[in-house]
């Protein structure tokens, strides 16, 4: 009788139902939630009628699927569409016909920023998910973590949100590793490689779970699935990777670890569920293995919510008011109706709340709030429960129901067991496996020829480095203006500069009875010229100039650029002798000026510093114009 009396109200719904087993699911849970609701409800006035349109996994079909729906059903609301990407213009049809629209499978938190009052996400915001992700790196104290996520709306939305919450526990993102969802194997492969070049070895991945089936492939195929690395999958892909019916692809993430909202299993999921196979086997022979997730769970309850909410705002204002366009508008979107109900449906889907096959059911603000997640460690043929998260207990070992509402709580979580099939707690970073070595080079024996001579000189060194022979070059080399045109420098942490060396004349202070040099009768010239041997030493040279103008000769430390600085006050290169060391420096002083030895040399300070304590008394520096940048 109630039937017959009934009025019927199209509803729309918009999946992906030609090749996605998950859209196939789901509207068949969809239409098993109004089987259920008005077997239930046998005195209802309203019954939804469902008009399914294939939204073909296309951004385009989805958005004509909905425009059909909307022009010429005249739906009063619409259930899907399936990814976040076809919501993003659903979303604005529904706006501007006033037609609710109920996405129970589209999570990207940028849904969000379009503010349309007629969008009802009925499923979780994928930033509920981030404090819950966060929560595992800080538990075991990884520093590190590198996201990995598919290059599109769904795939960008959560990367804001996951990165506040780890830096919220002082874990850094040192790098953000996209994947186009096109990406060929190669270009998969290529992306894995340049991360096994990095530190770090902490992964998260956020995408669809075709494209991670394949990541995850590459990942075990060269060896990023082994001992020491640690890859957390977030909600989406833990239930799409976790519900599959193949064997290898739980075989390829063993040990990863996923997190995904916590559905009690209650007595009403199990019934349902045994209902649901034997009605789905039913209606698609072909497909073998299917198995109940969470987008059909949730698709249960959207279509409920939806009946629930017709019901509510009546049937007074069922038809559309027709748009005024001109007869030239060629558009579709130009001669959009808008629905007369609308802002009478949107108040009730509003203010409804009921219970449940995922839980507690109402919106806020369009949204669902989020339950407690569950954490799962991939192993064996499934997922094996070892925490929870809720946002007031943070990671919890337990949730143990007391008096049907509050949840009591176990610290802690179960032991995980990581990739390599270990127990031990990876340290979240790694020496690169796949990085060049840096070639470094330095001063002498390496930079040398066979015969173990220099290669050349310190300049010669240096632009190895602009050559791109070395990476860099390591040791005492000087900081000067010539060099600085095509290598940089570390901060210096020595002062350098120029001086010149010279011998000092004839007696030594260290005599004992140097005091009576100076004595004569005269006691008081006595005391003026121990005050002058004592305080002015005697030198045989007391100016540059002096040593060019005599053409004296002159020393340099071998390969040092020392040597454009003599040239440049004047000394004659055939005047210009080369040393090693402190002691054929002074080798070459004992030996004089035009004996095979030299009269001055030429050095650079922190070098000085090591000729004078062993041969103190008898040189000293004269000149300290000549100044560098110092030894970096």
């Amino acid at each position: 009788m109630a039937e017959n009396t009934s009025i019927p109200v199209n509803v729309g719904v918009v999946l992906d139902l030609d090749s996605d087993l998950d859209g196939r699911i789901a509207l068949s849970c969809i239409e098993m939630a109004l089987s259920d609701f008005y077997a239930a409800h046998g005195d209802y006035k309203t019954r939804l009628v469902l008009n399914a349109r294939d939204s073909m996994k296309d951004v385009v079909g989805a958005a004509a699927a909905a425009l059909d729906l909307i022009k010429n059903v005249e739906v009063q609301a619409i259930l899907g569409p399936t990814t976040s990407m076809q919501a993003n213009f659903v979303i604005d049809l529904g706006e501007k016909a006033r037609v609710p629209i109920l996405s129970f499978s589209a999570t990207s938190p940028s849904l969000t920023s379009i503010r349309s009052t007629y969008f009802f996400r009925a499923t979780l915001n994928d930033s509920t998910q981030v404090n819950a992700i966060s929560a595992l790196v800080q538990v075991f104290k990884w520093k590190e973590a590198v996201p990995i996520y598919v290059d599109n709306v769904y795939g960008e939305g959560i990367i804001p949100y996951l990165i506040d919450a780890l830096q919220a526990v002082d874990a850094r993102v040192p790098y953000r590793s996209v994947i186009s969802p096109s990406a060929t194997d190669e270009q998969i492969v290529e992306e894995l490689y340049k991360l096994m070049g990095m530190q770090t070895r902490v992964f998260i991945v956020h995408m669809y779970g075709s494209l991670g089936t394949r990541l995850f492939s590459k990942a075990k195929e060269i060896g990023m699935m082994s001992e020491g690395s640690v890859w957390i999958m977030s909600d989406g892909l833990t239930a799409d990777l976790l519900s599959s019916p193949n064997p290898s692809v739980t075989e390829t993430i063993q040990g990863v670890l996923g997190v995904k909202p916590y559905v009690p299993s209650t007595k009403e999921i199990q019934d349902f569920r045994v209902r649901w196979k034997r009605k789905f086997q039913q209606d698609n022979p072909y497909i073998i293995d299917a198995e109940l997730n969470i987008y059909g769970l949730r698709g249960y309850d959207a279509a409920t919510a939806l009946a629930l909410a017709v019901e509510k705002a009546g049937t007074t204002n069922l038809g559309f008011r027709k748009a005024n366009v001109s007869s030239s508008s060629s558009t579709d979107l130009s001669s959009l109706g808008v629905s007369l109900n609308g802002p009478s449906l949107l108040q009730a889907l509003s203010n409804t709340s009921f219970k449940g096959l995922t839980g507690d059911y109402h919106f806020v603000d369009g949204q669902l709030q989020p339950p407690a997640f569950q954490i799962v460690n991939v192993n064996g043929n499934g997922g094996r429960e070892i925490g929870f998260w809720t946002p007031t207990k943070g990671l919890v070992k337990q949730l143990i129901p007391s008096n049907g509402t509050n949840w009591n709580s176990v610290s802690g979580i179960s032991t995980l067991i990581f990739p390599g099939d270990t127990t031990v707690v990876p340290k979240g970073w790694g020496i690169p496996t796949k990085e060049n070595k840096l070639r470094i080079g330095v001063p002498y024996v390496p930079f040398a020829k066979p015969d173990g001579e220099p290669a050349g000189t310190y300049n010669d060194l240096v632009y190895q480095v602009y050559l791109k022979y070395f990476d860099a070059v390591v040791g005492d080399v000087t900081i000067i203006y010539s060099r600085s045109l095509y290598v940089d420098y570390t901060w210096p942490f020595m002062e350098s500069g120029v001086s010149v060396i010279v011998p000092i004349e004839g007696h030594t202070t260290e005599n004992a009875w140097f005091f009576l040099k100076p004595l004569t009768w005269d006691l008081w010239s006595y005391t003026a010229s121990l005050s002058s041997l004592l305080t002015v030493q005697q030198l045989k040279v007391t100016d540059v100039n002096e040593l060019v103008n005599k053409g004296e000769y002159v020393g340099y430390q071998k390969g040092s650029f020392v040597l454009g600085i003599v040239l440049g006050l004047g000394f004659d290169k055939s005047k210009i002798l080369t040393y090693n060391s402190s002691e054929e420096c002074h080798e070459l002083f004992s030996k004089g000026s035009g004996n095979g030895g030299i009269a001055a040399a030429f050095d650079e300070t922190p070098y000085i510093r090591l000729l004078m304590p062993e041969y103190r008394s008898q040189y000293k520096v004269i000149d300290l114009s000549f100044k560098t940048g110092g030894l970096p």
